[in-house]
């Protein structure tokens, strides 16, 4: 009786003990956890992932993942792993870019963050981030306002600007091809500073312009304008869009048969692009801002490998290498500066050259002090429908540094202010 007393009183305290302790760990286990990812550092990355740019986005992301992969196993940012936010801002809904930056910055606690490929969410989520103060890398939103007249202290770009583009592909267009133009661009901002861009050159050229026609974004019909170009006889047809747009307008070019009259060309062009046409429209004169295929240029065939690996066999894109350059640029800066203040970390990228392992090209590219610009190479040729690989799309006949073509920080307008 004393012992199965005893028994029980031992039965009874082990059970309460062992109840009390299963209630402290369902307590004390989400604060562990909530501790551990709060000691992470955050990159947000907000970009469009479905519509019109859903490509072109989604391989950004791809090359954000393979840099934080590297990042932490090289020992994360501050000694502190890193994890990449993601959301999708759509291609088209300017409203719902700026909302997703809010709650990345807000909500998430994000450190940096990282995007648009819409030029005009690009500019959008830059008031955002100045205003909440945190460094912005722009990855893939074109339009010069950005860094120019829409210039902000924090945000930096690792895309080209549209006037870039236009210098480094103009004089070929003029020289090879004639001097009168018909232009096709995309009625937004990305489209309209491409257009201004080739207009000045061919004013500087002493060229004419014999017609021009804005088509909407997500446009699928491009009939009426490839008629009205056609009945201009120019020498050259400039396109100017991107993503399922430019499928779109050069697979109905082809069609028309305008390329065996005209010479078909633009300023920027990507292998998601030229991926999607069938080889027959892959035509015309264009501008890679990165290219995969750079024999002896250091480390590109280990970067090729790894995307590879994370694509099924896919080579990379420029918008993989802006994904991985702008992610690697956060982490670069700050373990070289060792803080997450996003003014000194936006002074000390004044001038911050990229290291040959995360450049991926020629001529030491590096942000310009005073418009924040990456100053990269661009790499001007000609669509293929396949060179010594099925993978090889464009063959690049020049690399031009972007010193070279680049307007100077006075003449893109961008006056830097600085938080007091």
């Amino acid at each position: 009786m004393t012992g199965r007393n005893i028994s029980t009183r031992i039965s009874r305290r082990s059970i309460l003990k062992t109840t009390a302790a299963v209630g402290v760990m369902q307590v004390a286990a989400p604060f562990v956890w909530s501790a551990r990812a709060a000691d992470n550092i955050k990159i947000g990355f907000n970009d469009p992932l479905t519509g019109t740019y859903a490509e072109l986005g989604k391989n950004e992301q791809i090359g954000c993942e393979l840099a934080v992969e590297q990042i932490n196993a090289k020992g994360g940012i501050l000694g502190r792993q890193v994890e990449l936010l993601v959301e999708d801002s759509t291609s088209t809904d300017t409203g719902t870019a700026v909302q997703k930056a809010r709650k990345l910055i807000e909500r998430d606690n994000v450190d940096f963050m990282l995007g648009n490929v819409n030029s005009a969410m690009a500019l959008a989520m830059g008031q955002v981030t100045s205003e909440l103060k945190k460094l912005h890398i722009v990855t893939g939103g074109h339009t010069d306002a950005v860094t120019g007249k829409d210039c902000h202290w924090n945000v930096f770009r690792v895309c080209n600007t549209t006037r870039m583009e236009t210098n480094s592909v103009s004089s070929t267009l003029f020289n090879k091809y004639g001097k009168k133009w018909y232009f096709i661009t995309a009625d937004y901002a990305f489209g309209h500073t491409l257009q201004e861009g080739f207009e000045a050159s061919l004013k500087k050229f002493g060229g004419t312009e014999v017609g021009a026609d804005l088509s909407p974004l997500g446009a699928t019909d491009y009939s009426s304008y490839l008629i009205k170009a056609q009945a201009a006889n120019p020498d050259v047809i400039i396109l100017l869009h991107a993503g399922q747009d430019m499928i779109n307008v050069l697979k109905q070019a082809v069609q028309f048969g305008l390329d065996k009259r005209f010479h078909i060309a633009g300023a920027q062009q990507e292998l998601e692009v030229l991926s999607g046409l069938p080889p027959n429209a892959r035509i015309g004169t264009w501008c890679f801002e990165w290219y995969w295929n750079q024999p002896g240029v250091p480390h590109v065939a280990e970067f090729v490998e790894a995307i590879k690996k994370k694509t099924g066999g896919k080579v990379p894109s420029a918008r993989h290498w802006f994904g991985y350059v702008a992610a690697w640029t956060c982490a670069l800066v700050a373990n070289e500066q060792k803080t997450l203040d996003a003014v000194k970390l936006a002074k000390a990228l004044e001038g911050f050259k990229l290291p040959p392992e995360v450049a991926l090209m020629p001529n030491d590219p590096f942000y310009r002090a005073g418009d924040h610009q990456l100053m990269p190479s661009l790499f001007v040729g000609q669509a293929q429908a396949q060179g010594t690989t099925p993978d090889d799309l464009f063959k690049v006949d020049e690399v031009v540094k972007g010193t070279d073509v680049a307007p100077t920080v006075e003449e893109t307008g961008c006056k830097v202010t600085w938080p007091a």
